[in-house]
């Protein structure tokens, strides 16, 4: 969708994402080597009762989710900046997580392009809300 296309207040809402442990001590390894990541028995004996996601993790997924879900299709010129990141819930292994999208601004910079703010919400399978955190990009108008 090009810029023009979008109106403030609208909501997209994405198909769920399960995450596994596999998946959870991959990206660690890679990104986030931490204990509560990747350590299994110390991780137990911490607050969070077992391994969870990378704060880093779930926010990437969030926002593959958001991509994946098509609405910046070959408009999307680039990404400008994220702020207001919350990380608020931890995500454990086999949660489902799927991401609510609210537009929040649009802002004509230059005759044919623009800069687009969304919210990004993402929930895991029982309703708790686990991250958010504001995106702009830059589009096409």
């Amino acid at each position: 969708m090009k810029l023009d296309e979008f109106e403030i207040d609208d909501v997209f809402t994405t198909p769920p994402n399960k995450i596994s442990e596999e998946d959870i001590i991959n990206f660690a390894q890679e990104f986030d080597p931490q204990y509560m990541h990747l350590d299994k028995e110390k991780a137990t004996q911490g607050r969070f009762n077992g391994i969870i996601a990378s704060g880093i993790h779930t926010l990437s997924i969030s926002f593959k989710l958001w991509i994946e879900a098509g609405k910046y299709g070959e408009d999307v010129i680039a990404g400008t900046h994220m702020n207001h990141i919350k990380f608020i819930k931890p995500v454990y292994p086999e949660d489902e997580l799927y991401t609510k999208i609210k537009v929040l601004k649009k802002q004509a910079t230059k005759r044919d392009q623009g800069l687009l703010t969304v919210l990004l919400s993402t929930f895991n399978q029982y309703e708790d809300k686990v991250f958010e955190g504001e995106l702009t990009a830059l589009l096409s108008r």
